[in-house]
């Protein structure tokens, strides 16, 4: 491939004068980032497939709060499948070749998944407030029953939102937009933009935020009192639901990670949003198109954080590496036996 002379304008598709203009980098830059785009997804595929198979395996993983992260797990894999791929080739070849409807498509499943992302986030950071706050009303009433149902709303929420935000949003031509072929923009109307902004991402946040700012207080005010009594005194009060397990305030504090690592992904595109929604911005300029990946990478992190912080998620690794869940009755392993 030959780069272009100096001066010469490439376009994303050269026989249309309406056509964007088209980055072009030397054939090795490409390489690179191609190389690193198939790592990326692949990472993202894979972790969040190992996340799916333990929890939906090992029946000791079987807790409301691990069936959260499952369905996070499933979000974050399937943005790993349909979005992250598309949204990388844009980002490197600097046009959009799949066609307007299939942009329509897209967008829609983008944020279909992203928003159950965040309402799953959410659901982990109400799970762990009640579980280090109100631990005894947390193991007689936050049970599997409840939690299935809760993570089914979710889905239908997610979808059943975000089909009426393309759908009520209307149509608007690429003339209007002044866009170029080539380009994938999805703009929302004030009153929807404003709505979406609210209840997809700062009521969302703010609920994250507040939950997790009285987890932590509540846990270091427990850690000094678990550190001023008897070992027996705090074995009774355990049983009694008074304080939380240690186990209990070490996975909050873990999941804090995963929802402050969440907010740093998510974070700089709306605010970006917000910067520049008084601006025609093009979907393939590359601040965007970072701060949208960016937004997409968190899906791959998450299994990251498990792998670091979980005793549970590494071993299951290995059996899982190694093939030991075809072993008749590996469900049953123990994946926790400094618990025994």
């Amino acid at each position: 491939m030959e780069l272009p002379e100096s001066g010469e304008v490439q376009y994303c598709f050269q026989s249309y004068n309406s056509s964007c203009i088209k980055e072009v980098r030397s054939p090795a830059v490409y390489v690179v980032m191609y190389i690193s785009a198939v790592a990326v997804v692949m990472l993202t595929v894979c972790g969040n497939l190992v996340v799916i198979i333990s929890i939906s395996h090992f029946k000791q993983l079987h807790t409301p709060t691990n069936f959260l992260l499952l369905s996070l797990a499933v979000a974050d894999l399937l943005i790993g499948l349909t979005v992250m791929p598309f949204r990388l080739s844009v980002l490197i070849e600097t046009c959009w070749y799949f066609g307007e409807t299939f942009c329509t498509i897209y967008k829609t499943v983008q944020y279909v998944f992203t928003s159950v992302s965040i309402n799953n986030v959410v659901c982990v950071s109400i799970d762990r407030y009640f579980s280090v706050c109100y631990p005894f009303l947390y193991s007689t009433k936050v049970i599997f029953y409840i939690t299935q149902p809760v993570i089914s709303f979710n889905w239908l929420i997610s979808l059943l939102y975000n089909l009426a935000l393309v759908y009520f949003n209307g149509n608007i031509s690429g003339d209007e937009l002044n866009t170029c072929l080539g380009d994938c923009l999805f703009v929302m109307s004030e009153a929807w933009g404003i709505a979406d902004l609210i209840f997809v991402f700062i009521l969302p946040c703010s609920i994250m935020i507040v939950l997790y700012v009285k987890i932590f207080v509540v846990a270091r005010r427990h850690a000094k009192l678990i550190n001023t009594v008897t070992a027996h005194a705090n074995s009774a009060n355990e049983r009694q639901g008074k304080i939380p397990k240690k186990s209990e305030t070490k996975a909050a504090k873990t999941l804090g990670i995963v929802v402050v690592v969440f907010l740093l992904c998510l974070v700089p595109y709306y605010i970006c949003t917000l910067v520049y929604e008084k601006v025609n911005m093009s979907s393939s300029s590359v601040l965007i198109n970072c701060l949208v990946l960016l937004a997409c990478f968190n899906s791959c992190l998450n299994p990251i954080i498990y792998a670091l912080f979980y005793s549970w998620f590494q071993k299951s690794v290995k059996l899982i590496v190694t093939r030991k869940i075809f072993n008749p009755a590996s469900s049953l392993i123990n994946l926790f036996p400094e618990t025994l």
